[in-house]
Order: C-alpha cells, then structure tokens, then sequence
C-alpha cells in the first residue's frame, strides 16, 4: 500500500479502516445480540446491525466517488474495542450486568466511531469532496442516534436493574 502523503491519502487510508471496522461490526453485533437479555437492548443492537450493512454501503460508494479500490486496512483500534466487547460479554453472567457490560463496551466502539467519521468528514470537507462529506454525514449522524439509545436503554432500564438486583433473561434463541 502507497504511503500517506497527502490529505488526499490520509483520507482514503482512513476510509479504509472504518471499512473494515464496519465490516468486523457486521460480525460481531449478531454475537452481542445472542448475548443480550434485555429486548430493548436487542432491538437497538439489531437495528444498527442493519445500519451498519447501510455504512458498509456508503463506504463503498464513498470510494468510488474518489475514485480509489474499496479495501479494508485493520483498524487495530476498533478491533481492539470489538474485542473488549467480546470478552466483557464473557465475563458476566447472562442477564442485566451482562447487559450493562455489552452497552458499555458498545458505546465505546460507537464513541470511536462517532470520532473517526467526524475527522475523515473535516478531512473530506477540507478537500471539497462534498458527495463523499454527504454520505458520511449520513453515518455519523447514525452513529451519534445509536449511542444516544444505548444511553437511554441504560438509564432507564438496564442500569436500574443491575442496581436493585433485577436480572431480566430472555430464552435463547435457536437458529
């Protein structure tokens, strides 16, 4: 891969690892999901699943726009933080303290990304690749909205549960 030697490169250098950010997302939401108790929880969770499929997309043409190969550069820091997701899953007990681990270790993921895609939009915008700034607007605002409802999820509910002792379990799924 070609040094970073311009705005132009950084930009698309940047790109690719929210590509493959989203695209490890893509894979490890459903696991969160199977690991979720609460059905709010689990609804929000599987409503970004569809989002980021949608960033995924917007990545792709966000690429062809500038004219560049949509390929995926390991963000060691998002799977980092996906991984951290995982493992916080893993070392609670199925139920609301597992719930409130997962919507922990998701909304530092979604922090991440709310931060990366506000640099490549200033980036973008900077370089007047203003069809390229309006797909990632898209997606930060995306972002931002599923932040702001696993926030709500936990200060209604899962919080207040773990907190009084309440563990809310839903059956297992089969598939």
């Amino acid at each position: 891969m070609a040094a970073v030697d311009s705005l132009d490169t950084l930009l698309i250098s940047e790109l690719r690892q929210l590509y493959d950010t989203e695209q490890r997302l893509t894979k490890a939401i459903p696991k969160l999901v199977e690991a979720s108790s609460n059905s709010d929880l689990v609804n929000a969770l599987s409503k970004h699943l569809n989002e980021t499929r949608q960033h995924v997309a917007r990545l792709e043409e966000a690429f062809g726009v500038l004219e560049a190969e949509a390929e995926a550069k390991t963000c060691v820091s998002s799977k980092g933080l996906i991984s951290d997701a995982d493992d916080r899953a893993g070392e609670c007990e199925r139920g609301s303290l597992r719930d409130a681990a997962i919507i922990g270790a998701t909304q530092c993921i979604e922090h991440y990304e709310i931060a990366a895609y506000g640099t490549v939009i200033a980036h973008a915008r900077l370089l007047g690749r203003n069809p390229v700034v309006r797909l990632l607007e898209a997606t930060l605002s995306e972002e931002k909205a599923a932040s702001q409802a696993l926030t709500d999820i936990a200060e209604r509910v899962v919080n207040p549960n773990v907190r009084a002792g309440v563990s809310e379990v839903r059956p297992r799924t089969t598939a």
